[in-house]
């Protein structure tokens, strides 16, 4: 694998920092997040933890623009997210495969944005290359294995360059090869300068990627502070539980 070509963004096009101010989101009569307020800074890896259920996904949603904050506010640069989001790419646990073929799963989102065909095809055959996808290039996405479809769905975010990559869960239930390759891609990308906001249940996958730890329980952000500060000497007893492998309530 090899770093990809990115055009690392002028300060006048960035969407970076993040403000997340005073945030809440109630559904099914239950406050879902309560009062989360935190920054993120341009080129920095930032990782979302906390059990089941305490809102990380909902807050990678919320972010990204998919969701509307029902209390507080989210600005990207004083963007609102659904103005920042052509600058930023998100992969989900399940991504979304069309059905095409893998490299035309990846030239997609760049027609959407109408670059010219031959722009299109270099970056399409680059990340191709970048992500060891060349060989599948024309199999169906939708027959290839876990694994294979995250690496597409990475590689899919790859090819729009993006100043900001959210992950939710992207390596759940995958096998330790497939993990690999995963984590590879996101240093690569992380190398070339992008952001990285990221939720992940797997412990030691945090330490290798993470610089920064936000720890979420019920709604209620209770910890953000540098990865190795987390996970030597966490603050409130919730973090401490759950490093320890135990249930919170």
């Amino acid at each position: 694998m090899v770093a990809p070509a990115r055009s690392a963004p002028g300060a006048a096009s960035s969407t970076l920092p993040l403000a997340v101010d005073a945030l809440h989101f109630r559904a099914g009569g239950k406050q879902l997040l309560a009062d989360v307020s935190f920054t993120v800074q341009a080129d920095t890896a930032n990782i979302v933890l906390g059990p089941n259920g305490a809102g990380k996904s909902l807050l990678m949603r919320l972010c990204h623009g998919l969701l509307q904050p029902q209390e507080g506010h989210i600005t990207w640069h004083g963007l609102s997210p659904v103005r920042a989001r052509i600058r930023h790419a998100m992969i989900f646990q399940q991504p979304v495969m069309l059905r095409r073929s893998v490299a035309a799963n990846l030239e997609y989102p760049l027609a959407i944005r109408r670059l010219p065909r031959a722009e299109r095809r270099r970056r399409v055959a680059a990340a191709l290359h970048a992500t060891d996808l060349s060989r599948l290039a024309q199999v169906p996405a939708t027959r290839l294995s876990g694994g294979e479809k995250q690496r597409v769905a990475i590689a899919r975010a790859w090819v729009l360059r993006p100043e900001v990559l959210l992950l939710d869960e992207p390596s759940a239930n995958l096998d330790p090869r497939a993990i690999l390759a995963i984590e590879q891609l996101i240093h690569a990308m992380r190398a070339q300068g992008a952001t990285i906001i990221m939720t992940t249940h797997d412990m030691a996958q945090a330490r290798r990627l993470g610089e920064r730890v936000l720890f979420l329980n019920r709604g209620h952000l209770l910890e953000d502070s540098t990865a190795e500060t987390f996970f030597t000497q966490p603050r409130s007893r919730e973090a401490r539980k759950f490093l320890a492998g135990e249930l919170l309530t």
